[in-house]
């Protein structure tokens, strides 16, 4: 149980602190709000950002993270836009949701396809270990009557599956590397996640006629194509997820198929790293809770986006990206006006080909369809779900499969007993 009126006098005797970084944070904000609205008059062209970047590069005692690097959209905004902020508006309005679905039809004859998983992990108060991974694709070709299609593909993974070597293991209990990692679980989701996606593609690639129009099929995922949490893991581990985001990008390049990687809620600081390396030293406070998709709330109309970043993480370069180091492109997206602007990822080839606009507008027609989330990574979730009651039930199909082949199959009480507590 929870003791609320200690909590509550515990937050009573804390509000100072808690104050004192909300003042701190507002103003932090502020500083690098002021700091992007600035851009534009300090650096008239892409170009003259770029240079700018790698004069403090080169004369630095050592190299700072850049951050991000503009693209030819940021010369855009500036010939086009009359926002302080960079911004590309959407140009459209809509009275209700009605002429925002019409608006939405054109999204007609593009094939817009989706996959996301769940997991579970292994149980280590059963005899037997083992976990499970489910991965749901969802597709729809958005050409009536033809049907969408959702499917499904799952993998078992069997104690061998799981077992690592102490040094390999990432979980401990009581300082001690356990031998049946989750780590694995999460890993081997993410790589049958790539997979279907991949597979989705060259598919499409295969069936594509000869005269069908670019970016007629769009794949999603839901996540970031960096996959920066990898550097936390031990080096096992963190080459197979660079691996993995590697292949999706170079499938994606290879088959000629967009990529958006949605990100709903971002904490990324590609530009708040951007901008504290453009200014002098110091000038910008280092603010570890400010993020790049604080910096445009408020400043985007449903629809509205950012222009097109190039990613210069030197995470890429620490994980061995290699080729694929500096192809990885970002907008900031306003999907839903109560909420800060999502982050999409894509490959630069998207943008060098001149299909990001025709993308963007697949992703706004989704979102429509999703009102305010991509509708096929939001059918392709809730296909992938394992319930608590679902959980309960693989345990006793795998229960019974054990008795039928005459495995020798235990659990403890203790750990039956938690979980009932705790449904």
């Amino acid at each position: 149980m929870l003791y609320t009126q200690k909590v509550a006098a515990e937050l009573k005797q804390k509000r100072a602190a808690l104050s004192g970084y909300q003042d701190r944070y507002r103003r932090h904000l502020d500083t690098y709000r002021e700091a992007l609205a600035a851009l534009g008059a300090h650096y008239a062209s892409a170009n003259a950002l770029k240079a700018v970047q790698e004069a403090r590069r080169m004369h630095a005692e050592s190299a700072p993270s850049v951050g991000a690097h503009a693209t030819v959209e940021y010369d855009t905004w500036r010939q086009l836009s009359s926002h302080d902020m960079p911004v590309l508006p959407f140009g459209q309005s809509f009275t209700h949701h009605g002429e925002a679905r019409a608006w939405a039809e054109r999204i007609r004859n593009v094939t817009t396809f989706a996959v996301d998983g769940s997991q579970l992990p292994p149980w280590r108060d059963a005899s037997i270990p083992v976990a499970l991974v489910q991965v749901s694709l969802y597709e729809n070709p958005h050409q009536p009557p033809a049907p969408y299609i959702k499917d499904a593909i799952i993998e078992l993974l069997t104690p061998d599956d799981l077992l690592v070597s102490e040094r390999e293991a990432s979980d401990a209990r009581a300082g001690a590397a356990l031998t049946y990692s989750t780590q694995v679980v999460h890993l081997r989701r993410f790589e049958l996640e790539v997979r279907t996606l991949v597979e989705r593609m060259e598919h499409h690639a295969r069936q594509r006629r000869e005269d069908a129009a670019p970016g007629s099929v769009v794949a999603f995922y839901d996540g970031s194509l960096i996959v920066s949490f990898a550097l936390a893991l031990s080096p096992p581990y963190r080459t197979r997820y660079v691996e993995a985001a590697r292949r999706l990008l170079r499938a994606s390049t290879e088959f000629r198929i967009p990529l958006v990687a949605y990100i709903d809620t971002s904490y990324a600081r590609d530009i708040v790293t951007m901008l504290r390396g453009l200014d002098e030293p110091d000038a910008l406070p280092e603010a570890r809770g400010v993020h790049d998709a604080l910096l445009w709330r408020g400043a985007l109309r449903w629809g509205d986006r950012t222009p097109a970043f190039l990613s210069a993480r030197d995470d890429m370069h620490s994980m061995n990206y290699g080729e694929q180091a500096d192809q990885i492109a970002f907008v900031y997206f306003q999907a839903a006006q109560d909420r800060p602007p999502a982050r999409l990822e894509f490959p630069r080839w998207i943008l060098d080909a001149g299909l990001l606009d025709a993308v963007m507008d697949a992703v706004r027609a989704e979102t429509i369809a999703g009102t305010g989330y991509p509708y096929p990574i939001e059918a392709a979730d809730a296909a992938a779900v394992i319930s608590t009651y679902e959980r309960e039930q693989f345990y006793r199909l795998f229960q019974d499969f054990a008795e039928q082949e005459g495995l020798a199959f235990s659990f403890s009480r203790k750990a039956l007993s938690k979980s009932r507590r705790r449904v």
